[in-house]
């Protein structure tokens, strides 16, 4: 299972009803979340803002080819 996988099934857990221990499920998410924060694409990035647009459009473009 790659990464994507196992993080789309972790938010897929998340959004279970009546979900009672969430802990090791947000922590499944906290690591990928530091390495994307402190990539070193977000340093050499003319604007931050615009960087995590983009990086928000092109995630859901590969949620949409993923899913269809």
């Amino acid at each position: 299972m790659s990464e994507s996988d196992t993080q789309f099934a972790t938010y897929q857990a998340l959004a279970a009803p009546r979900l009672r221990d969430t802990t090791a499920l947000r922590r499944r998410l906290l690591h990928p979340s530091v390495r994307l924060w402190w990539h070193p694409y977000w340093e050499t990035a003319p604007s931050v803002p615009a960087a995590r647009s983009e990086l928000r459009h092109l995630a859901g473009t590969h949620g949409a080819v993923r899913a269809a």
